[in-house]
């Protein structure tokens, strides 16, 4: 892997990264509204949230193992 693919990784695992820490926030009212201290329907928005991030990560990943894997162009230079 050269310098500038590098880069690359780090760009795309950034960018993997985001959907995570909304995850994390959106878990966090959940529990907030576990504990009573914000309205239950508050906890369903915000699963559906999670839902939402879970597969936007996912699919963040799917494409950084593709543009990685072995035999593509960025892999090979």
């Amino acid at each position: 892997m050269n310098e500038q693919q590098f880069e690359q990784l780090q760009i795309d695992v950034h960018d993997a990264r985001r959907p995570l820490n909304r995850i994390t926030m959106q878990a966090e009212l959940i529990k907030m509204a576990l504990q009573g201290e914000i309205p239950a329907e508050k906890a369903l928005q915000a699963l559906d949230k999670v839902i939402a991030e879970c597969k936007s990560c996912s699919e963040s990943l799917s494409s950084l193992v593709d543009k990685f894997r072995p035999g593509t162009e960025e892999t090979t230079e």
